[in-house]
């Protein structure tokens, strides 16, 4: 009977450190690739997760354009590897996604913005990406939301395609006529790995980092960048 005090505020004082301890370690967790980077800037360019509001919201990045210093015309195996820094523009690796997106169910968030500061995004609550024995092929569905608009679903069930590894539906190569690798039909409503030009400009055509149901042709973004996560 004695002894029923001291455990009683043994379990109190657990109750009442539990919660702190948690809360110490959510604000360890990096909100973004800056945190990560800043956390420690020794470390190589690589895959890591992100929590914008918490541990359930883990994030990976596996695109990224802001500023046009990564050539994103490459072949196949670069793209099935990754290429870039994820502190700046980025691209994860074919092979890599397909990993992650086999694991769990996983959403699309696609985050844009352009020469003016507008700001939108395009989001699908359901994308995977096959294996390299069926070509990388993306598999989407349920445009959820965003004000972007749909520029993506027009390419679920493609093939990945780059300029040495045609695997697209039209009769030349999208890949190698606008200068980027990405999921092709004949050819283009989204092209996230164009090349990187400098808002309206269409003296090329629909070479541009574009997004058709928000800029329209002939305009290329500031910054984009697709992100996943699994679906809770």
């Amino acid at each position: 009977r004695k002894l029923f005090p001291f455990y009683l505020i043994l379990l109190l004082l657990v109750l009442i450190l539990v919660p702190v301890v948690t809360s110490c370690s959510d604000l360890n967790l990096p909100l973004d690739c800056s945190d990560i980077y800043n956390q420690d800037s020794s470390r190589p360019s690589g895959v890591y997760t992100i929590y914008p509001i918490g541990t359930t919201s883990a994030i990976q990045v596996f695109q990224k354009r802001m500023d046009g210093s990564v050539n994103f015309y490459r072949p196949w195996d670069q793209y099935k590897f990754g290429f870039g820094n994820a502190a700046g523009e980025y691209w994860l690796g074919l092979e890599n996604i397909f990993h992650l997106t086999q694991r769990k169910k996983s959403e699309l968030l696609i985050d844009m913005e352009d020469f003016e500061g507008n700001k939108s995004y395009a989001r699908y609550t359901s994308f995977s990406v096959g294996p390299e024995s069926d070509g990388y092929k993306l598999h989407l569905s349920e445009f959820n939301s965003g004000g972007a608009g749909d520029s993506l679903s027009i390419v679920s069930g493609q093939k990945f395609s780059t300029f040495d590894k045609d695997q697209d539906t039209w009769v030349n190569n999208c890949a190698r006529s606008f200068i980027a690798g990405f999921w092709f039909s004949d050819c283009h409503s989204a092209n996230p790995n164009g090349v990187y030009r400098w808002g309206a400009d269409d003296s090329l055509y629909a070479i541009g980092v574009e997004w058709i149901s928000w800029k329209g042709r002939g305009y290329s973004l500031k910054a984009i960048s697709m992100k996943i996560r699994p679906v809770q």
